[in-house]
């Protein structure tokens, strides 16, 4: 099993890093974040080849959302979750609860919705304001 190294000097590729510590689930997909500009460190955008430190402020936009990591250590390999967890401190924001709403359903057997309908969901949901 893979132990985090500590060591103030080590570092390492990006992409790899936030394929060890589990962001992307493939290091191709790590590649491909960086590539697309969705990976910043320190403020600044990055290639998948930088070689990043402990300490440095890591910025990842992922699906679920944007995450604020600081890198603490270095994986050689990716570890599971427990260990992967130790290499970095997550200082991310707590999600806002408005934008966590549940989605509306509508009741079964109603059909599709009416033009009144959909204009009274998108007052709803802040789209239109006639």
């Amino acid at each position: 099993m893979p132990e985090p190294d500590f060591t103030p000097g080590a570092s390492m590729r990006v992409d790899v890093w936030l394929w060890a510590v589990r962001m992307f689930r493939a290091r191709s997909a790590a590649t491909a974040a960086c590539k697309g500009g969705h990976v910043h460190v320190d403020g600044h955008r990055v290639k998948a080849a930088l070689k990043v430190t402990a300490g440095q402020t890591v910025r990842v936009r992922t699906p679920g959302g944007e995450r604020i990591l600081i890198v603490t250590a270095m994986l050689a390999t990716r570890a599971g979750a427990p260990i992967a967890q130790q290499c970095y401190e997550d200082r991310t924001p707590p999600p806002d609860p408005a934008l966590r709403a549940p989605v509306p359903r509508r009741d079964k057997g109603t059909g599709r919705p009416t033009k009144k309908d959909r204009r009274e969901l998108d007052r709803l949901r802040g789209r239109r304001s006639d």
